[in-house]
């Protein structure tokens, strides 16, 4: 029977070739700088968290460090509640070197994002006895769509998966040097400071894997030390917090924006139990052709301390996000470091297999993505009514991999894979230089142009009504005004009872509400900006 690994267990030594391993950690961080940092200000801000960390940040940016808004931070000058403010200060540093723009506000999460590559090289040879799976984890979590995509927004989610995995490799490397334990507690204190009470679900993994693997840790004076240590700065910030606001703080930032999205659907974000095995068979090809078979050499090697970790990772915090009621795309983005584990040790198996032939489900994977890839690019050819000429040569990218790897698939080739790594890394090089990368933006009107008309015709701190149906924090920070959605009737009463109203409305409210004594001060993108004249 041909062994499950083709490794030699015995000839595990973490301090070999130490050389060759700081080769791969410089080369997986250049190249996951390229990938995070290219074309990263080349889109506005979208809607939402980008449009209200950046406008945090800017807040902090602007305030002298005797005001302690880095300490309490606001939002249009209320108390911003919502998440601790490491990564708010961290954009707000980046505006003080380069200046407010998307750039610098999206550098500092790119970066850390960047540097979580090379952190899952270093879990990798912590818990692999060769190098090759710990290479093809880091090269297909480098690949992954949604890492990059989300990674490079000005978010918080990036942050907090570098940490974790900063945590993650001083539990493990504790094993053998439990000086790593204040590292642990570095992690768990950079975790909470960027995202508040998620904290507790990666600090519970950590010890479920030790508990499992490591019980002996558990008991270590050093671990516990390491974790108080770690404590006293999340402890400092959330009694600096509840000090400063009291039973607000308690109701609104622990509550209403952590706690309660447990059983409870915040702000109408809610969605079935498999919403997020959705979410990763859409975004995670072409490496969902290998996940099941990574994961059941999980399973059948779960005496060893690499399987352990990537079922207790995967399977642990899945099944909590799946329970929660408030379901968010990038909630899952903590769980891709083990799916890139699981599928990077199913790659360095096939690398070294003595077989010449590779599993029929990996060849009819890889024929339907070169398929529905190539039949992309003709869709969106210039022959085509929806032409788009970035989005045919990423497809024709994909379709080029998955063509040529399934061809050297069929064969018995292992470079199958290295044409797969390769080709993915080009292919989202080439999307993150198209203005596709940030999706969201088509989904309502382009807001600078807007934003730019905003500010030139009104007085700096003036609240605009309009009669979009919601929000748009990326409208308010471009504006640096507030843009407050309005219905019908709450337009009339302000038009009515506020002497110096400003309204952006769209044409058909404009002639619906036909205002008086309304005069218009420009349009654009289908808005009119109109305020009270002189009557």
């Amino acid at each position: 029977m041909r062994d499950r690994l083709h490794w030699d267990f015995s000839k595990f030594d973490h301090r070999r070739n130490s050389k060759i391993d700081w080769f791969w950690i410089l080369a997986l961080f250049l190249a996951a700088v390229l990938v995070y940092s290219i074309n990263l200000g080349g889109l506005p801000l979208r809607d939402w968290d980008e449009g209200t960390v950046a406008q945090v940040a800017r807040e902090i940016w602007r305030s002298p460090m005797n005001s302690w808004r880095w300490l309490h931070p606001t939002l249009w000058g209320a108390p911003y509640l919502n998440k601790p403010p490491l990564v708010h200060l961290l954009i707000a540093g980046a505006y003080s070197l380069g200046g407010v723009n998307e750039w610098t506000s999206r550098l500092p999460g790119a970066m850390l994002s960047a540097i979580s590559v090379p952190l899952l090289y270093c879990i990798g040879r912590e818990i692999f006895p060769r190098r090759s799976p710990a290479i093809f984890s880091a090269l297909v979590y480098l690949t992954l769509l949604p890492m990059v995509r989300h990674g490079r927004l000005a978010m918080l989610d990036g942050a907090v998966v570098c940490f974790y995995l900063l945590m993650m490799l001083c539990v493990l490397r504790s094993r053998r040097d439990l000086r790593y334990c204040l590292g642990t507690g570095i992690g768990l204190a950079l975790i909470f400071l960027t995202k508040g009470i998620i904290g507790l679900l990666l600090l519970a993994i950590a010890f479920l894997f030790l508990f499992w693997d490591t019980p002996r840790l558990l008991t270590s004076l050093y671990l516990w030390l390491g974790i108080f240590i770690g404590a006293v700065p999340i402890v400092g910030w959330y009694a600096a917090q509840w000090f400063e606001y009291g039973n607000t703080f308690t109701d609104t930032g622990i509550m209403s924006q952590s706690l309660s999205r447990i059983w409870a659907s915040v702000e109408n974000h809610a969605g079935p139990p498999w919403y997020y095995l959705l979410e990763i068979l859409k975004y995670s090809f072409p490496w969902l052709i290998f996940l099941p078979q990574g994961l059941r050499k999980a399973w059948e090697n779960r005496n060893w301390g690499w399987a352990k970790l990537i079922l207790v990772w995967s399977g642990f915090y899945l099944l909590v996000i799946s329970v929660m009621q408030t379901k968010l795309p990038w909630y899952v983005l903590p769980m891709y470091p083990a799916i890139a584990l699981a599928v990077g040790v199913q790659l360095a198996d096939y690398w070294h297999s003595s077989e010449a032939s590779y599993p029929r489900s990996i060849i009819v994977g890889l024929g339907i993505l070169a398929l529905v890839a190539t039949l992309g690019s003709f869709y969106f050819s210039p022959w085509s009514s929806a032409r788009d000429s970035a989005v045919q040569m990423i497809l024709a990218a994909v379709a080029g991999t998955m063509i040529l790897a399934n061809i050297l698939a069929r064969r018995g080739d292992r470079q199958f894979l290295i044409v797969l790594v390769w080709g993915m890394y080009v292919s989202l090089v080439l999307f993150m230089t198209s203005r596709h990368w940030v999706w969201e933006l088509a989904e309502a009107y382009p807001v600078k142009p807007v934003a730019a008309m905003i500010q030139n015709a009104t007085p700096p701190g003036q609240i605009i009504y309009t009669s979009f149906p919601y929000s748009r924090p990326s409208l308010n920070f471009y504006s640096d005004r507030q843009v407050i959605p309005a219905a019908t009737n709450e337009l009339q009463r302000q038009w009515q009872q506020n002497p110096q109203s400003y309204f952006l409305l769209d044409i058909p409210t404009l002639k619906t509400l036909q205002l008086p004594s309304a005069q218009q001060l420009g349009s654009s993108q289908g808005w009119t900006l109109v305020t009270k004249g002189k009557e």
